[in-house]
This record gives C-alpha cells, sequence and structure tokens, in this order.
C-alpha cells in the first residue's frame, strides 16, 4: 500500500512529524513538489531536526529518499542539508546511496532568488505583496511552464546549459535593469557555479519515475510527502496568495510521472485549529477579534515558521475548508496534530459556515474579494482539560470533550481521523488506524 500525505489548511500542519511515523513502513519516501520554501520539523528523542528539501523519511535508516520531478531544486541548500545530516550522523561518507535526485527537477539559480526578492521589495510600496519565502521557487516555475528552465539534467551538459542560461539571463537582466533598477548579472560566473554543482551532484542524479515504478511492481511501499497545504495550491486555494506548485493529491502524478494507481491511502493533515502564514484571507482568523486566545495558542504551539522565522496568524479550526481539502484530494483518512495546544482552554470553536452579504455559504467561494468579505459561523463546544497524554493507548481513553471534538470532525467531513497527535515527540501519537493497510 502507498502512502500519500497532504496538508489539509495552509501549511505548517505538522507533515513531518507524520512522515516520520509513517516512514517507518515504507521502503521509498518521495518529494514530489515545491522547494525549499518548504519546511519540516521533527522531533525525535528530543532533538529538533528541520529539513526544506530532503525528505523527512532520511532519520529512518535504510530507507531511500527521492527528490521527484515535481520539485524546484536548489542544489546549494540541498548540499547543506546533506552536510548537516551527515555532521548529526544520520548520513554517511556515501550519501548518495540512501538520496536520489530526479535529472528532470527544474534547479533554482540565483537569478530566481534575486527576482523574487526584487518583486517582494517593490510590491511592498502597494497591496500587491504575496509574502514569499524569497527562496526563488516562483520564478524557477516560471521559467518552467515558459519553456526555458535550466533541469537538473542539463547541469551534467555544458553546451545546452550554455544555451538555456543565455536565453534566461537575457531576459532577466533586462528586468533587472530596466524594470528594477538593479544590476545585471554576468554570464560566466553562473555557467561556472551551475558546472561545479552538477558534478558535485552527479551521483545522486536518477530516473525517479523509473525507480518508482519499478517499486511498486516489486510490492514495495511508498510515502509520498506534500509539501505547504492544500489551501495554498497554485490551482485550488485562496489565489492570488498562493504558492507556486499543485500541493494536492493531484501533483503526486505530474510531480512523479506515475500514474493514479499510484494513489491509495490518502491522510490530511489537519491541527485542532488553523494557522496561515504570510498575508491572504484567512475567514477563521482571531487575530484581532479573540487577541488573547490567539497569542496564547500561538504561544503554546510555538507558531512560527520553520522556514522563515515569521509569526503564523491564527484562527479556530475551519471545518468549511477542511471538507474542500478532502474533497479535492479524495482523503481517505485525517491525522488530526496539535491537540495538546488546546489544553485546559474553556472553549473553543469550529467554523460550519461563511456568511457573505446575507447568505450563509458552505464551501469557499473562488473570488479573493468574496474571500476577505466572510463572517465565519460557528459551533462552540466545550474543551478538554490537561491529560496524560503518555497514558493514552485508545480513543476511549481521550477525554469525552476531545472524544467529542472528533467526532465533530468526522461527521463534518465523513472522513475518520486515524491518528491523534498530543505533543511534539513521536511517542506522542496515538494511531487508530493504520493507512498502510486501510486504504
Amino acid at each position: 500500500m502507498n502512502v500519500t500525505v497532504i496538508g489539509a489548511q495552509w501549511g505548517d500542519e505538522g507533515k513531518g512529524k507524520i512522515v516520520d511515523l509513517y516512514s517507518a513502513r515504507a521502503d521509498f519516501i518521495v518529494r514530489y513538489q515545491g522547494g525549499n520554501n518548504a519546511g519540516h520539523t521533527l522531533v525525535v528523542e528530543g532533538k529538533k531536526t528541520v529539513l526544506h528539501l530532503i525528505p523527512s523519511g532520511i532519520l529512518h535508516p535504510g530507507k531511500t529518499c527521492l527528490i521527484a520531478n515535481g520539485v524546484v531544486f536548489d542544489p546549494e541548500v540541498f548540499f547543506k542539508e546533506v552536510a548537516t545530516l551527515q555532521a548529526a550522523g544520520v548520513l554517511g561518507s556515501e550519501p548518495w546511496k540512501q538520496i536520489k535526485v530526479s535529472e528532470r527537477a527544474h534547479v533554482i539559480l540565483d537569478i530566481h532568488r534575486t527576482l523574487d526578492r526584487l518583486r517582494e521589495e517593490k510590491a511592498s510600496q502597494s497591496k500587491g505583496k504575496i509574502g514569499t519565502t524569497v527562496r526563488g521557487i516562483g520564478p524557477a516555475y516560471e521559467d518552467k511552464a515558459a519553456r526555458r528552465g535550466v533541469q537538473v539534467v542539463d547541469l551534467l551538459h555544458p553546451n545546452l546549459l550554455k544555451e538555456k542560461l543565455e536565453r534566461t539571463l537575457s531576459e532577466k537582466n533586462a528586468l533587472f535593469k530596466n524594470h528594477f533598477g538593479s544590476e545585471e548579472v554576468a554570464y560566466e560566473p553562473v555557467f561556472e557555479k551551475c558546472i561545479m554543482l552538477g558534478e558535485k551532484l552527479r551521483p545522486y542524479i536518477a530516473n525517479v519515475r523509473r525507480m518508482l515504478v519499478d517499486a511498486k511492481k516489486a510490492h514495495k511501499p511508498i510515502l509520498f510527502e506534500g509539501a505547504q497545504g492544500t489551501l495554498l495550491d497554485v490551482d485550488h486555494g485562496t489565489y492570488p496568495y498562493v504558492t507556486s506548485s499543485n500541493t494536492t493529491a493531484g501533483g503526486v502524478i505530474t510531480g512523479c510521472g506515475v500514474g493514479s494507481t499510484f494513489l491509495q491511502s490518502v491522510i490530511g493533515i489537519t491541527k485542532a485549529y488553523t494557522t496561515r502564514v504570510g498575508v491572504g484571507p484567512f475567514p477563521s482568523e482571531i487575530e484581532e477579534t479573540e487577541k488573547e486566545t490567539a497569542e496564547k495558542i500561538r504561544k503554546i504551539g510555538a507558531e512560527f515558521g520553520a522556514t522563515t522565522g515569521r509569526m503564523r496568524r491564527v484562527g479556530w479550526l475551519d471545518l468549511v475548508a477542511l471538507k474542500y481539502a478532502a474533497e479535492i484530494n479524495g482523503f481517505t483518512g485525517l491525522a488530526l496534530m496539535k491537540s495538546d495546544v488546546l489544553n485546559g482552554f474553556e472553549n473553543i470553536r469550529v467554523c460550519t459556515g461563511y456568511e457573505l452579504h446575507g447568505r450563509v455559504l458552505d464551501e469557499l467561494p473562488s473570488c479573493i474579494e468574496d474571500m476577505e468579505q466572510l463572517i465565519p459561523v460557528y459551533k462552540t463546544m466545550k474543551c478538554w482539560k490537561n491529560f496524560d497524554t503518555k497514558a493514552v493507548r485508545s480513543r476511549g481513553d481521550l477525554p469525552k470533550e476531545l472524544q467529542d471534538f472528533m467526532t465533530v470532525i468526522e461527521k463534518f467531513v465523513d472522513l475518520p481521523i486515524v491518528l491523534l497527535s498530543t505533543g511534539p515527540g513521536r511517542e506522542e501519537t496515538l494511531q487508530l488506524l493504520d493507512p498502510f493497510q486501510n486504504g
């Protein structure tokens, strides 16, 4: 059975922990979209590890971690992560035996990061700021769509690389000079750096698609690891305040070059509340309406971005958005994270609808102007008190209020909760159903 792990909100749901747990059951762990704008935080035996590009399953020995073609790949970030993992004793002297990078993945260049930064600086003077991580993700995807991108395999073919770099630098320099009033970028240093990185990357480069097809034929379990969250999907998220890739389950198919039969168990990851980093509509946000509660949740839940350190905006659990995510992805189950953060609250709320111009909606509207005017419709519930998370062995051991909360979610979304996280550590987890057996 293959398992896909997808963020059901705006990212930062705790996917890293779930991927780490499920990696113990998989032979291959695959990152299929996004870039190093993602940040997966894992806590193992009290030690914190943050990964931005390499799949979280690397912390398990004997696993093969793959970076697929749908990822925009920054070689410099990759090698820094490899060095960090080697220093921690996770990787040996031949890390390419555990990690492979698709030859078809597109490369993030320095000019992509520069363009990203210049755009955000210019946009900050108006309402046009998207709030990107300034890692060059969007510009790299732009070059890919415009058919002028540099692929990983191009780094090993100097003549082709030269042709592509000349084309993309010509356009970027025109933008840098004439639109942003910035310095132009010289060709030779870019070319030489790419050749150097290509040689260093050579042992890692592979036909990842072929590896996955062969793994499926051999009945080896595969874990697909998504980055960001459903509501940041470029097609189905709160556009234009989204990322530049398909964060949803459909991204597995195009991002790995595999068929729909690879999608078997699809687990949606959601917090017991909701957060969002950066700008964009957030219907159940409580930063203005319940400031003290928002600050309390943020402090207890350490709600700061793993990639940028930015403060996460806080809101109540949005069941309408969660159901929307479930339908788009074809979730077969939910993993409920950070229930411990709400321990001891008097009451909690869940959003069950939106009011817009006097009408109650049961789905996110498509228009960004409408999204920004939504008024949440809430159901208020009694919260659970502190409980010994390490003493929990079954759902029946949970406080009644938490069980009731879980039941409300399951009925609204029409899906089972297959996992409950009660803390950051591996051991602070109640696994209710095995996704590798329950498709």
